[in-house]
């Protein structure tokens, strides 16, 4: 798929789609929902920011507020490496002499309207920051420097960064944090959330497999250890392997195996 901007034919990136749902926290997803609105005309929509730690759902929370929106997604993934252009329009070999302009995800998603979700964002640096500058105020532009064109996001393009909470990542300079607002922020599920959360993912595990993992997460939870639900799923995928492929006699050991691979020896004092 192709769009002509100022001259310039830009191959356009493919949405994403996947198997997931917002589960619980029902008022975090009506907040972000609520940030991309418009009041009346001249009104533009915000430009939210997900915090947490890592594996609590923020992009799943993002992903599930696009598609009730009814609008194509675009996830970038945001690296220490990450450099203006890949965030724009990136130049391709063709063929002798002649290039190709793709265009980034982002772009994408603002030529056709869709829902760009800029991933783990506060690992990219301050440079590559800097070229969005005008896409997250009332300009709502970039200007891609090696195409040699400006191009406007459309009224229905949505954005929504998510924000990792740990030593990797970068602090954002104040004029960037200044444009994405409002900050969302994304805490451990309940129990009950938690357990409905691992039966979607584990349909082939027993309830009380699922209690179990449940109960150490929310061990874990209450001390502040960074144990996350994807790290429960991982623990109870590589349990219900070990029982099948008859490496542990039972689920109980197999999960204590599985605790200790996943997350290592320490993480058993919440097995109970």
């Amino acid at each position: 798929m192709t769009v002509e901007v100022e001259g310039v034919v830009l191959h356009l990136s493919h949405p994403v789609e996947f198997a997931a749902e917002w589960i619980g926290q029902e008022e975090v997803l009506r907040e972000l929902l609520a940030a991309w609105m418009t009041l009346g005309e001249g009104d533009l929509p915000m430009n939210p920011r997900i915090t947490g730690k890592p594996g609590v759902g923020k992009t799943t929370l993002a992903y599930t507020a696009a598609r009730r929106l009814g609008r194509e997604v675009y996830i970038m993934q945001g690296t220490v490496d990450t450099r203006p252009e890949d965030l724009i329009v990136q130049p391709v070999v063709e063929g002798p002499g002649t290039l190709r302009y793709v265009a980034s995800p982002l772009v994408t998603a603002m030529l056709r309207g869709g829902v760009a979700i800029l991933d783990e964002a506060n690992r990219m640096p301050e440079k590559s920051w800097a070229s969005l500058a005008p896409l997250l105020d009332a300009r709502r532009y970039v200007e891609s420097i090696v195409a040699g064109i400006k191009i406007p996001a459309r009224p229905e393009f949505r954005l929504v960064c998510t924000m990792n909470e740990d030593a990797s990542t970068f602090d954002l300079p104040e004029y960037i944090y200044s444009r994405l607002q409002p900050q969302i922020h994304v805490d451990f599920p309940e129990m009950e959330e938690e357990l409905e959360i691992l039966r979607q993912n584990l349909p082939m595990a027993e309830e009380e497999v699922l209690y179990r993992i449940s109960r150490f997460l929310q061990a874990a939870h209450e001390m502040d250890e960074p144990y996350t639900v994807r790290d429960g799923i991982s623990i109870g995928r590589y349990a219900l392997r070990l029982v099948s492929a008859g490496r542990q006699p039972d689920t109980a050991q197999a999960l204590r195996f599985a605790i200790r691979h996943v997350l290592g020896e320490e993480a058993l004092r919440y097995a109970g």
